[in-house]
Formats: structure tokens, C-alpha cells, sequence
């Protein structure tokens, strides 16, 4: 399979063409897996020699780009930004929530806008060799500023829902963010020794116009005007007219319709210079005059200024139709897009996207920049705001549900940051559970500190079978190191009396190779979890036994002694050993025998016992019984 990049308005698109024939000779299935497209021929009227075949299967699409590291501060930023938003109360109206919606949006660009800058920073920082790096760097500056562009007027669209008057005042903020080399080109013209001389003079203070800045082209123009004496009249009167542009203040206590008729007599006042010739003498200024007026064919010569055709659209609304309405925006952007591209030029994806959202059609924008962008972080978040803004109901989208759920969950297929995929999870009512079972079974637990956190994930939401399984690969992984104690208590955190009693078998093993026992904390601290299985209740009491032998308290010794060995709960390998602790106790004063007797008779008759060793316990236990005899007869005396 062959990878092609192409690059439309700056945007990276990874195509991906399947070997062979063409679609049109094979049968293909779509499968969406957690970040790949999957696509697989399939067995349907296969034709030829293939069909007895197995049929082949393609990655079409890898997200990598999340896995990045230097994208690492914008998703944990973000995840922040997502959690705050999903603690908003539902019970308030959504029109209630409208000023904390668009803040959430803000934030949201503000930290892709800090990742750009960073990237930004650390590909000027790369040497001539690593161009591949800068390289990839320079893509991802690329989506992320496409990504915010389309957030911005989705923004604008959708969240502040700005009215007529105010739209185009959002409209422009749009374009001068995003158009922003204007900027860096005014200030190199003004730092010059002679601004008016300037290559770049004329372009800058057009440019500052088609972007509404007048105040700005007027201080521009003030450095050409002094030097023309003879042409000041001109350039005053050009001055007047940018000066007196009606713009609307949505504070102010002008209404709508005031500001449409202000801004009518200015527009006829300015046609009014144009038809006198004003400025005939002056083509720059003539053609400032022209843009006024909103001529379009002026405006279109000034392609290379406005670079895109969404840059057209808000400086043509700007001069013929500054009081825009919502409903009526598409019309003039398709217009715009067509006029500006001509008819040999095909839109780019990113065209088709703003296209989408002008003609306020949210189901195709979330749609496009899914297959568009290779960065499933900007359709997962946006998705979720609009759906906490109740904007996907409005607009008639289907299973917002699970096209929500299914985008946080595609956000996080890189395994790193399962701790951010948790509370996305969290989040997706209907299908989260679900994605969060999958992906914890992905999370590698390699090390005890990374096993419990996911353990104590699963533990908050009661998810047992998970539980369980942890446990179990953590205490397997503990036994195969000989780490006794860790296996243990895995096993016990399990609830595995299989396991448990597999590991206390080894303990008592390892006890009666070395003659002590490891990990007494462990041990010592057992409590209710020893019932597990009756080999790890003998493992504690028997620890216990030797807890107490060894603060003398022989009496309670023996007697714990005894009961293990009444209780038959006691491996039979280990009969001789317990026999043997036996041996120091039969010699204190304080322990008496005759209980003792019944217990360790079935151990006499094992023919196993060494002889050694049992002609050494008869004679403990005869010395006993005579000390006891003793004791009782000179008490009765």
C-alpha cells in the first residue's frame, strides 16, 4: 500500500491507496478500529484466481500524531478543560450557560494556541539535520492551525450564536487572528527609515483596510501624506472617509436600524468619490476608495493580500452588508468561494469544512474534519461542547450519544494516556463502560505503582472481572520473581484461594529451606484475609506461633501449636517440623502434656518419622509428664 501526502491550504491529508487493480474490481469492507480505518476485501463474487484466497486487510489510516510527546500539554490541558466542563449544573438553561460555553471555548484555543507557539519554538531550534523532525513539526503547526481556525468560527457560529450587527464584528476578530502576518509587515514598514518608501507601504495599508482597520491604514497613510504636499487634499479627504465609517458598538444604545442608515449615507458618500474622480490622481488611493464601495472586482484583484476565500467573503460583507444575518450567511459564502476560486480551481477540504459551518450545517463539519484532519482531539472536544451547548439536538443530529462516545474513545488509542481516557470514559453514558474495560486491558502494567493505580480505577467503579484479572498477571509476575510477599498480596487483593494457597505452600517451603520467615509485615498483618484458604490460615497462625514463642509467651504458644495440629489443617510434609518446634516448648514448666499426648501419636505411628527424631519427642514428652506429675503432687501435698 502506497502513501501519498498532499498539502490543501496547509493542511496535511495522509491518502492511502489500496495495491491493485482499482476499488471498482474488488469488493471492500470499511471497519473503524480505535484510530485505523481497516479496510479488508471481502470473499462476496470474487472472481479469478484470488477468490480462493484469504482475503487481504489494510490499515488505511493511523492516527500518530496524538502519540506525539510535544502534543502531551495540550491533551493534559484540555482534559482539565473537558473535566470543568462536564461539572456544569444540566438542570441550568443553556442560554444561562452561554457566557461560561464561550469561555470554555476560549480556553480550549488558548492552549492549542500555546501548543502551536511551542511547536513553533522547538522546530526553530532544530539543526539542518533534523529536517524530518522539523518537518513533522511544521505538519503539526499546520493541523493545529486549522484546527483553530475552524473552532474559531464554530465559535462564532454556534456557541456565541452572535446576531446580525455583531456577527461581522466576530467575523473580523476571526480574520485578523488568523491572518496575522499583516502585523509583522506594518511594523517592519513604520520601523523603516523612510515608511513611505517602503515596498511593502501600499500593500500594508490595503491589507489593514480589508481587515476594517481603518484607524490603523489612517496612521499609515499620515507618513505617504506628509511628504505629498501638493496631494494633501486627497489624502485628507480619504482620511475623512475612513474616519467617519459607521462601525456598530453592540453597548451602545444605537439600535440596528440607526447604525444601517448612519452606515447607507456613508457607503452613498463614498460612491459619491469614486464617480467624481476623486481620487483620479492617486491609483492607490482610488483603489482604497473601490474597496470602500465594496466593488468586487477591485477586491478580487486584491487576492494575494486576502490569501483564502473566507478572508473575500468578510471583507465583501464588510462594504455591502455590514448587518449580516445569521440565515443569509451562506449564501454570500458559497458566492465568495466561487468567485474567489474560479472555476478551475477545486475547493480543499478545509474549504468544504468552513463551507459547512457558514451554511450552519454541524452534522457535515464534525463529519468532514473527522476524515480531514488527522487529530481526532479537536472532534472529540468540540463534539462534547456543542452537545453540552444542546446544539446537535437542534440541528437534528442522530445518536449524539454515541458519536460522542465514540470520538473520546478514538481520541485516546494511544496507551499512554489511559489516565486521561478515564474520565472521558466516565463521561460517555452509553458506551463508556465499555471503551474503558477495553482500554484498561490495553494499559501495560509495568510496574506495582502503575498496577494500582489502574487497580484502584477499576476498584471506583466496581469493575470486578478487572479487578481480578490484575491481580491475578501482578501475583503470576511477583511468583515467577520469588517475590513471596508481593505475590501474596496480589493473590489476597484477588480474592484467589487457588493462588493464595499455591503461594503459602511456598512460603512454608521457603521456611523450611532457610528456617525463617520473609516479609513479616505481610504476614503479621494477614487479619480476616487469612480465611481465604485453609493453607494460608495455617501460614498465619503459624507465623503467629513464632511471633509468640519468640516474646515468650510459651503458653499461649503451645496452645496455638496444638490447635494447628488438632485442626489438621497442617501440610503433612510439615508434621515434623511443627513436632520439632514442639521439642523447647515440652521443656517449659508452664506447658503441660497431657493434651498434647493425642496429638502427636498419629505422628509416632507415620513410618516416615525419622527414628531419631521420634525417639527424641518420646523422651520430651516423658520428661514432661514426669515434671507434671511432680508439680501436681507436691500441689496437692
Amino acid at each position: 500500500m502506497e502513501e501519498v501526502d498532499v498539502e490543501p491550504n496547509n493542511i496535511m491529508i495522509h491518502t492511502y491507496i489500496i495495491p491493485g487493480a482499482g476499488f471498482h474490481q474488488k469488493h471492500l469492507g470499511f471497519e473503524w478500529g480505535p484510530g485505523d480505518l481497516l479496510v479488508y476485501e471481502t470473499n462476496y463474487k470474487l472472481q479469478g484466481p484470488r477468490s480462493a484466497s484469504s482475503p487481504s486487510v489494510h490499515v488505511v489510516r493511523r492516527d500518530e500524531d496524538i502519540c506525539s510527546p510535544i502534543l502531551r500539554k495540550l491533551f493534559n490541558e484540555s482534559h482539565l478543560i473537558f473535566v470543568g466542563l462536564q461539572k456544569i449544573k444540566e438542570d441550568v438553561p443553556s442560554k444561562n450557560k452561554k457566557s461560561q460555553f464561550v469561555s470554555i471555548s476560549k480556553n480550549y484555543r488558548s492552549v492549542i494556541r500555546a501548543c502551536m507557539e511551542e511547536l513553533q519554538q522547538n522546530a526553530g531550534k532544530l539543526s539542518t539535520q533534523e529536517g524530518s523532525l522539523a518537518s513533522q513539526y511544521g505538519d503539526q503547526v499546520s493541523i493545529l492551525l486549522a484546527i483553530e481556525l475552524i473552532w474559531n468560527l464554530c465559535e462564532v457560529l454556534f456557541i456565541d450564536a452572535a446576531p446580525a450587527g455583531s456577527l461581522l464584528l466576530h467575523l473580523l476578530d476571526w480574520v485578523r487572528l488568523h491572518k496575522s502576518d499583516v502585523d509583522t509587515r506594518a511594523r517592519e514598514v513604520l520601523q523603516s527609515d523612510s515608511p513611505a518608501q517602503h515596498q511593502s507601504y501600499w500593500d500594508v495599508v490595503i491589507s489593514l483596510v480589508l481587515q476594517g482597520r481603518t484607524d490603523e491604514a489612517r496612521q499609515v497613510l499620515s507618513k505617504q501624506a506628509s511628504l505629498r504636499a501638493e496631494s494633501s487634499s486627497v489624502f485628507k479627504r480619504m482620511d475623512v472617509l475612513l474616519q467617519n465609517m459607521p462601525i456598530f458598538n453592540p453597548a451602545g444604545t444605537q439600535t440596528l436600524t440607526e447604525f444601517d442608515v448612519k452606515w447607507r449615507h456613508w457607503h452613498e458618500e463614498c460612491d459619491r468619490c469614486l464617480q467624481d474622480n476623486t481620487f483620479a490622481s492617486n491609483r492607490h488611493l482610488e483603489t482604497i476608495c473601490k474597496i470602500l464601495v465594496g466593488d468586487e472586482d477591485t477586491l478580487l484583484e486584491q487576492r494575494e493580500l486576502l490569501s483564502t476565500w473566507y478572508h473575500f467573503l468578510v471583507t465583501r460583507l464588510l462594504f455591502t452588508h455590514p448587518t449580516i444575518k445569521p440565515p443569509d450567511l451562506h449564501y454570500y459564502a458559497q458566492s465568495s468561494m466561487n468567485m474567489f476560486l474560479g472555476p478551475r480551481a477545486s475547493p480543499e477540504p478545509l474549504d468544504i469544512i468552513l463551507l459547512s459551518a457558514f451554511e450552519f450545517d454541524l452534522h457535515q463539519v464534525i463529519k468532514d474534519c473527522s476524515i480531514a484532519l488527522n487529530n481526532w482531539w479537536f472532534v472529540a472536544h468540540l463534539t462534547d461542547l456543542l452537545d453540552h451547548c444542546k446544539l446537535l439536538q437542534s440541528h437534528n443530529l442522530q445518536c449524539v450519544s454515541h458519536i460522542r462516545s465514540s470520538y473520546l474513545s478514538y481520541m485516546h488509542v494511544c496507551v499512554s494516556l489511559w489516565q486521561l481516557a478515564v474520565d472521558y470514559f466516565d463521561h460517555c453514558p452509553e458506551f463508556g463502560r465499555v471503551y474503558l474495560e477495553l482500554q484498561i486491558e490495553r494499559v501495560p502494567l509495568d510496574t506495582e505503582r502503575k498496577a494500582i493505580k489502574v487497580l484502584r480505577i477499576c476498584e471506583d467503579r466496581q469493575m470486578s472481572e478487572q479487578v481480578r484479572s490484575i491481580c491475578k498477571i501482578m501475583a503470576k509476575r511477583a511468583l515467577r520473581n520469588n517475590r513471596l510477599g508481593s505475590a501474596l498480596s496480589w493473590s489476597i487483593r484477588a480474592k484467589d484461594a487457588a493462588f493464595a494457597t499455591l503461594i503459602s505452600e511456598r512460603f512454608l517451603q521457603d521456611y523450611s529451606n532457610k528456617g525463617f520467615f520473609t516479609d513479616l509485615d505481610l504476614l503479621d498483618n494477614l487479619g480476616p484475609a487469612m480465611l481465604l484458604s485453609d493453607r494460608l490460615t495455617f501460614l498465619g497462625k503459624y507465623r503467629e506461633f513464632h511471633r509468640l514463642y519468640g516474646e515468650k509467651r510459651f503458653s499461649e504458644a503451645a496452645r496455638l501449636l496444638l490447635s494447628l495440629m488438632t485442626a489438621k489443617i497442617a501440610p503433612r510434609s510439615l508434621w515434623m517440623t511443627l513436632l520439632t518446634d514442639a521439642l523447647p516448648l515440652l521443656e517449659q514448666k508452664e506447658v503441660k502434656t497431657a493434651n498434647s499426648l493425642s496429638c502427636f501419636s498419629s505422628v509416632f505411628q507415620d513410618e516416615d518419622i525419622e527414628s531419631t527424631k521420634t525417639e527424641l519427642l518420646r523422651l520430651a514428652l516423658a520428661r514432661n509428664l514426669a515434671m507434671a506429675i511432680v508439680k501436681e503432687g507436691t500441689i496437692e501435698t
